[in-house]
């Protein structure tokens, strides 16, 4: 098999970028407290360590049960950032409710593997769910969480169906 590409000819000099011209992206930091919700280890380990590089305070748990602990004794949490399905009988949503019983300010960021073609109905999530699917980067994460702490809306920002959240999907 032979295969041609013909491509158009440039018959201009390379133009050259000075380097102060280069964009660099600036990735968003903070000093807040936060306390990630995560079943995988690994995920978990990803996220703690991102955050930490960022400048904020880290708790972790991996179910629902161990956060609320956690929030109980930790008034100073202000983000709360979990998956939505998680082990031990209580999803995201559930930890969530009652987490901002103990913590009524307590702001909140979900996370999924799910497409967003799953949990998504009409085009929306349900009003003040925050999201953020896997696989995240370090960027996109650090954006998110800083977004949510400062209350930004999101261009894109949806909701989650009840029924996705209640794992009835």
């Amino acid at each position: 098999t032979t295969v041609k590409i013909y491509l158009p000819r440039l018959h201009a000099a390379a133009a050259e970028q000075p380097e102060e011209d280069i964009r660099q992206d600036v990735v968003p930091t903070g000093c807040e407290t936060i306390l990630v919700v995560e079943d995988n280890t690994e995920l978990r380990t990803y996220s703690t360590e991102s955050l930490r590089e960022l400048g904020y305070r880290v708790f972790e748990a991996a179910t629902g049960p161990t956060a609320l602990k956690i929030l109980a004794s930790r008034p100073e949490i202000e983000l709360l950032f979990t998956d939505v399905v998680l082990p031990d009988g209580m999803n995201g949503r559930q930890l969530a409710d009652q987490a901002r019983g103990l913590q009524p300010q307590l702001k909140v960021l979900f996370t999924t593997g799910y497409t967003r073609n799953a949990i998504v109905h009409h085009g929306r999530l349900d009003p003040g769910v925050q999201l953020i699917g896997k696989p995240f980067t370090y960027a996109e994460l650090a954006s998110k969480i800083r977004a949510v702490l400062d209350d930004v809306k999101q261009a894109d920002e949806q909701q989650l169906p009840a029924h996705w959240i209640d794992g009835k999907s």
